[in-house]
């Protein structure tokens, strides 16, 4: 239970609660231990304006989240009665009451105290203070107290009206409070509790950067929210899985096999025009969406080419609605690509795309010609895998499982590789996060990670495909990539003295 909340200043607690910074700059010393709400003020709370008081890459945020907090304060004149009429009354001042959401609650890890002037800077790259600010605080006060918070969000924000410019408040009821939901967790917390402590530079500046940069775009653009959430988990700022939210303009993903469908349906009742055009749109659209560059001077029609990709390598395809995929099927795509580009037919990949049942004729056809046939089910399933895992589907792989032929299953165990492949990693990662949580030493072996030889016995004990030291360090350095950015690394004096941090999970979606 919990019954009184630490004014700080409101960019202050958003900034805990995006987990970019893990302690703040109360007036007074903090006695570890203690918990309270967090509960936003307004500006007056600081020694500098806002401009000279936060760092430029925060300060877009502090300036939208007073403002915010500025829009919800009133004013009130108090009313005033007068018994003589003819004399002016003096006005009485104006009451401010201020109704501000709280929306988290802290227990004080740590209260350090700084009077090193030539520790600011180091201090300002950790947070979100300018060096002057934090200078102007250091010859006011002539000490820092900087307390380390572990913050947790309330399940619901609660209403709390301000009346005292106190550094502790009271609230008007006592709240029940628990640790289900940290805004980082354990072992993140402290990672950078040392790091801070010992101010030590932060080790993806270039990346902070990016994520200020981005970090306006994320109300209108989903994917800029996606990059926004992978660089914070990255950063450290966050420490929970990434759900996936279905993005709305992928919606038409799940439509790929249904429109191949309806062109059964129409075929039935012989009017099949429009839902055999939207048909091969939704190919065109699901093959570049793979990533193939699609050549649109080739739209089908009468006598035109359905399809032609360029890039990564040139692809020849025929869509065919209906019931059937008729004899002539690969005559068509093999008298159509030859007129169109007969520089590149020959050598390049070719495939015919339909939901109905390939005749026995065009099954042997294609095997002549080098054709693959697959339907808009496995289409849409090589879609959904990219979808769910961006830049999984290998082109260069996939083209050796479009086999001669009917190509279905050949696709599918490309598909049931690519999700194999993603498990290995995604245990292995597993088993960096599961040592980092069994470690009982402290910071010390959490901090500085494992080396190839303890993940790869680890993993060999609980899995039955046992793994190599080689193999497993592979692994590792793929995982730790800046491009992946699921386990960080540091460099050892050789490849096996290489040891590796867990910082996000890999799940595994869709299969």
């Amino acid at each position: 239970m919990i019954n009184t909340a630490l004014r700080l200043p409101a960019p202050e607690i958003e900034a805990l609660l995006q987990g970019r910074i893990i302690a703040v700059m109360p007036n007074k010393f903090i006695t570890p231990g203690r918990e309270f709400a967090l509960c936003p003020a307004d500006a007056s709370i600081n020694l500098l304006p806002v401009e000279e008081y936060y760092r430029s890459n925060f300060l877009p945020i502090a300036q939208s989240t007073f403002a915010q907090l500025n829009s919800q304060g009133v004013l009130i004149q108090p009313q005033q009665m007068s018994l003589l009429s003819d004399e002016e009354q003096l006005k009485l001042p104006l009451l401010a009451y201020e109704t501000v959401l709280v929306k988290a609650w802290a227990n004080c890890e740590l209260c350090q105290i700084i009077n090193n002037a030539e520790s600011l800077v180091a201090l300002s790259h950790l947070t979100i203070w300018t060096k002057k600010g934090l200078q102007e605080i250091l010859t006011q006060r002539h000490n820092i107290f900087l307390a380390y918070l572990r913050v947790y969000q309330l399940p619901k924000s609660i209403e709390v009206v301000i009346k005292s410019n106190s550094l502790f408040i009271s609230l008007p009821q006592s709240l029940n409070v628990s640790e289900a939901k940290p805004v980082i967790n354990d072992r993140t917390f402290a990672q950078r509790k040392r790091q801070l402590e010992k101010l030590e530079p932060p080790l993806h500046p270039e990346l902070e950067e990016l994520q200020s940069a981005i970090a306006s775009l994320t109300i209108s653009q989903p994917a800029a929210k996606q990059l926004d959430d992978d660089i914070k988990v990255f950063l450290g700022w966050s420490s929970d899985k990434l759900i996936k939210q279905p993005d709305p303009d992928l919606a038409w993903i799940n439509d790929i096999a249904k429109l191949g469908d309806r062109t059964i349906e129409q075929d039935d009742k012989k009017t099949n025009y429009q839902a055999g055009t939207d048909f091969e749109n939704i190919v065109r659209d699901s093959l570049e969406f793979l990533g193939f560059t699609i050549d649109y001077t080739h739209k089908g029609g009468a006598g035109g080419l359905d399809l032609f990709c360029s890039k990564p390598y040139p692809l020849f395809g025929e869509c065919k609605a209906g019931r059937k995929i008729p004899n002539d099927t690969a005559v068509q795509l093999l008298n159509l690509g030859m007129l169109r580009r007969p520089d590149l037919f020959n050598q390049a990949a070719k495939l015919i795309i339909g939901p109905g049942e390939p005749t026995t004729q065009l099954q042997d056809a294609a095997k002549v010609h080098n054709m693959a046939i697959i339907n808009p089910e496995t289409l849409e399933k090589l879609v959904k895998l990219q979808s769910n895992h961006r830049n999984s589907v290998d082109l260069f792989k996939l083209k050796e499982y479009l086999k001669a032929g009917q190509s279905d299953e050949e696709v599918e165990k490309y598909i049931d590789q690519v999700y194999t492949d993603m498990s290995l990693r995604s245990h292995i990662i597993t088993v960096v996060k599961e040592l980092s949580e069994q470690d009982n030493q402290s910071l010390k072996a959490t901090d500085q990670g494992f080396i190839v030889t303890e993940t790869r016995v680890h993993y060999n004990a609980t899995h039955k495909l046992k793994l190599t030291d080689e193999a497993v360090h592979d692994l590792l350095i793929e995982l730790s990539s800046p491009l992946t950015g699921y386990l960080g690394r540091i460099k050892g004096s050789n490849w096996n003295s290489d040891r590796f941090y867990f910082l996000r999970d890999l799940p595994i979606n869709g299969k």
